[in-house]
């Protein structure tokens, strides 16, 4: 009789699930062990998030940070699915797809990520845009050409958040906008970039104060209205006009993921072992947004898209090990350096004993982006029309 080679079904094509798909058809298998490899997501397009800021200033276009799934897979082993999943039955080891394929596995990855939550505050489903996909990047660039279009002396946009997300926006926001914009930030703690490092830091409130960014530190929003937001600061709620809000606050998971039989912390998140494998379920692998996971040393990691490209070496050295009978290894997270874009041609870079901002730090950044890009193929496409771009805009002024 022969045996069917093992299949391994990865859900979600963000950094931890494509970066764990390509990871896993590059081991050394024996050709007769070879496993079915299936890459299952709702978009077409892997999307490389950190340079997603980008698209709102013209700095890059979307095709250089979102190629297509076929591009990229088109000479591995791997077997892509553009379908939404359904269900998810553990105990059968089986996945269930919308069109109604039900697909039996014996490896199966959950890399789903997570989305930004709009319920928590009145009037934000409404009235606020999230910013973490290229649908919300599409419905902010269609409301800016409106204000932008109109006859207003400035234009008033509030951020909901003073993390990476929200900083690295006003930025871009404020050197696209110009004298026009009159940006805020909300912050619920004391200091934006809390977690971040104190160079970071400080180079990101230098950029937001010579932008005239106005932080709104230890404040709340109570709600939004059409052309106005509701702040709650030290007991008083002011509501102030407003013509755009970005939101940038929280994380949830998604509904398919609350309602797995696997342990969860409060925001829904499933509790892995450092293995990345999932207590109840050892055939079954988390990663990246919608995983709390601690690493070798019982250290919580972050949820970033530098936690999600290591996650993917380990859940796929771990799924080939416990395929081959080989040990499995535990997660050890590697503070590598921590970038952030601070408008254009501006970037500021703190880790491994480099402290570097402006020009010099964007530019490092790119290449380090660059080098993370998920292909030889689309490293080689983007690369050079970083190249010839700046060339061609030389050749034009003659």
């Amino acid at each position: 009789m022969i045996q069917q080679p093992a299949r391994i079904c990865i859900l979600g094509g963000g950094f931890g699930g494509l970066y764990t798909a390509l990871r896993l058809s590059q081991l050394p298998w024996e050709e007769t062990a070879k496993p079915e490899i299936i890459l299952i997501d709702r978009s077409d397009r892997f999307l490389f998030t950190p340079l997603l800021y980008e698209l709102v200033t013209g700095e890059l276009q979307a095709w250089e940070i979102a190629p297509p799934f076929a591009e990229i897979l088109a000479n591995t082993n791997i077997r892509f699915l553009p379908a939404t999943v359904t269900d998810i039955e553990p105990t059968e080891q089986r996945v269930h797809l919308q069109d109604g394929t039900v697909l039996p596995y014996d490896r199966l990855v959950l890399a789903l990520g997570a989305e930004t939550p709009l319920q928590i505050v009145p009037g934000a489903a409404e009235y606020a845009i999230p910013f973490r996909h290229l649908s919300d990047v599409y419905r902010l660039e269609e409301r800016l050409r409106t204000l932008t279009g109109s006859d207003l002396d400035q234009i008033r946009i509030a951020i909901a958040g003073g993390g990476y997300s929200g900083v690295e926006l006003a930025c871009k926001l404020a050197d696209r906008l110009g004298d026009r914009a009159k940006l805020r930030i909300i912050e619920q703690g004391s200091n934006i970039l809390a977690n971040s490092a104190e160079f970071n830091r400080n180079a990101a409130l230098k950029a937001l104060e010579k932008r005239r960014v106005w932080l709104d530190l230890e404040t709340t929003v109570q709600s939004i209205e059409l052309e106005q937001i509701s702040l709650l600061y030290k007991g008083q709620v002011d509501t102030i006009p407003v013509d755009l809000v970005l939101w940038t606050v929280g994380m949830q998971v998604s509904a398919l993921v609350k309602k797995l039989p696997l342990k969860q912390n409060h925001r829904g998140q499933i509790a892995v072992e450092s293995t990345l494998q999932t207590a109840q379920y050892p055939e079954i692998f988390a990663l990246g947004d919608l995983a709390e996971c601690f690493d070798a040393e019982g250290k919580k990691v972050p949820g970033t898209a530098q936690v999600a490209f290591q996650q993917s070496d380990y859940t796929a050295w771990n799924i080939w090990a416990s395929l081959t009978n080989r040990p499995l290894l535990p997660f050890r997270y590697q503070q590598l350096v921590e970038m952030m874009a601070l408008g254009q041609d501006n970037a500021t870079i703190s880790g491994l004993g480099i402290q570097l901002d402006g020009t010099a730090a964007y530019l490092l950044r790119r290449l380090a982006y660059l080098y993370r890009m998920p292909s030889l193929d689309v490293q080689i496409n983007v690369g050079l029309n970083w190249i010839s771009k700046p060339l061609q805009e030389f050749l034009t002024q003659f």
